[in-house]
């Protein structure tokens, strides 16, 4: 790609920082008090006026009242945590006197809840809500949690709430019956998704618009229901509802993913045709995804040129996606090309840009240069995450680095990385592809000490490794936990 050509050399520089310059010394400049006249053997002495010493009085005034005032308003503050401290408490272990709880701290945790899908603490935390003497039906609040529900594959208690939105009294509007669409159609309850479309159509402050088709056509897509999706558009058409660019980036980004090219392309030439619906990023970022995801990376690079050329700016999520499909397909010159181009338009680096070029590097069998991004990541204080620890695990165990991945290890256990069973599950098939069964055995330990439950994926892989290694005892012996899960 002509547009991203650049220094070839892989080792961009620490980014992010201003550089910082350095200031000369000037012996003709004045470095002392004064204009510079006096040659060093004059000392001047400046009498103090009453007027002065009024002024300072006053100020000495001003600021031992200052001082009393911060002492206060300290031991207020203290007293203001001390009391979110205990509802924090109260809201964890539910007893007491739960009905007087501070509002603004049970309203934060249950926004920190929402915001992490932690459905079931959520759902508690609005238990103790709705108890408050100072509750009040709060329509936003209902649909947070419905829309949290759908995401946590949760429908059937988002219909519960919902129905105690309408028992509540609070208005239920266009919004609310879309929140619960959404809520079955991202489980996969199509059918009942599209009883309530039907349901919205009746209610004339309810009829669905362009956002509610736009959610349904993406769950159908998801779900490789292209039939569903084509009677939806044609549904659009007869109420009289125009597909808007969300609606066509949602079904080029599925198409894209099906890897139903023919369809993604014949959408994009509708999309230009249309006045109101011209491409964006969003756009562009789907088609070169698609294309690069599937290999066809000259593809990738003529679209986005065209897409340049048209006047659609890159963002960092579109270099990412360059980044990514350039290190799936072994291509590290255009990748580093990318790299150095990023750092030249001052494009700041992400963790998930750090994730994708590290796995790149480390897939390719470069950890050298996999170790400097690392490094460099953290020089950046940006905090790596499982992906990244997941690169690292396999990119040691591919090269039979079995230290460096005690080093991962140590690196963990003095950070407060979250770990997940995706972590654990990865460090298991290392070292079972490696043949050290006693450290494999080792990470079940590990995961009950932080906490987290082997699944499936768990026991599979270490079935699979003893078998390899002809522990046959061992791996029967799993194989009866698994199917006791």
């Amino acid at each position: 790609m002509a547009s991203l050509a650049g220094p070839s050399n892989p080792f961009p520089r620490p980014f992010n920082r201003r550089t910082q310059t350095q200031t000369r010394y000037d012996p003709r400049q004045s470095h002392g008090p004064g204009n510079g006249n006096n040659n060093g053997n004059t000392l001047t002495v400046t009498e103090r006026r009453p007027a002065d010493i009024v002024r300072i009085n006053e100020r000495e005034v001003r600021e031992r009242k200052e001082d009393t005032n911060r002492k206060i308003a300290s031991k207020k503050a203290i007293s203001i945590i001390l009391r979110r401290e205990a509802t924090k408490a109260v809201i964890e272990m539910k007893k007491g006197d739960s009905k007087k709880l501070l509002p603004r701290t049970v309203l934060e945790a249950l926004h920190e809840r929402i915001t992490a899908l932690r459905w079931e603490s959520a759902l508690k935390v609005f238990e103790l809500l709705r108890e408050q003497l100072w509750y009040r039906p709060n329509y936003g609040i209902y649909i947070k949690l419905i829309v949290m529900l759908g995401k946590c594959k949760q429908p059937e208690k988002a219909h519960t709430l919902f129905q105690a939105m309408v028992d509540e009294g609070c208005v239920v509007d266009r919004e609310a019956y879309t929140a619960l669409m959404s809520a079955y159609s991202r489980s996969g309850f199509l059918d009942k998704a599209f009883s309530i479309l039907e349901l919205m159509k009746k209610i004339p402050n309810c009829r669905p618009d362009v956002f509610t088709y736009s959610i349904l056509i993406k769950s159908c897509l998801q779900f490789y229901e292209f039939g569903k999706v084509q009677s939806l558009l044609a549904d659009m058409e007869v109420q009289g509802i125009k597909p808007n660019t969300i609606t066509y980036n949602t079904l080029i980004d599925e198409y894209g993913k099906a890897k139903k090219f023919s369809e993604m392309e014949s959408l994009l030439v509708q999309m230009l045709r249309k006045r109101e619906c011209q491409p964006d990023v969003w756009t562009m970022n789907s088609t070169i995804r698609a294309f690069g995801g599937s290999g066809q990376i000259e593809m990738m690079e003529k679209c986005y040129d065209k897409f340049q050329k048209s006047g659609i700016e890159p963002t960092i999520k579109t270099f990412n996606i360059l980044l990514d499909s350039y290190g799936k397909t072994g291509n590290y010159e255009k990748m580093s090309s990318v790299m150095q181009y990023m750092q030249k338009y001052h494009f700041s680096w992400t963790l998930i840009t750090y994730n994708i070029v590290i796995d790149a590097f480390g897939r390719g069998g470069d950890l050298k240069q996999m170790e400097f991004l690392f490094r460099l990541m953290q020089s950046e204080r940006i905090k790596p995450n499982c992906v990244t620890l997941c690169s690292l695990v396999r990119a040691y165990g591919n090269a039979g680095r079995i230290e460096k991945i005690g080093a991962v290890l140590r690196y963990v256990d003095n950070s407060d990385v979250m770990l997940d069973v995706v972590f654990f599950n990865c460090l298991v098939d290392v070292y079972g592809m490696m043949g050290c069964f006693v450290e494999m055995k080792g990470v079940i330990e590990m995961m009950k000490r932080r906490g987290c439950v082997p699944d499936k994926v768990t026991y599979r892989t270490m079935i699979k490794a003893y078998t390899m290694g002809g522990m046959n005892g061992h791996a029967k012996v799993l194989r009866k936990e698994l199917a006791s899960l």
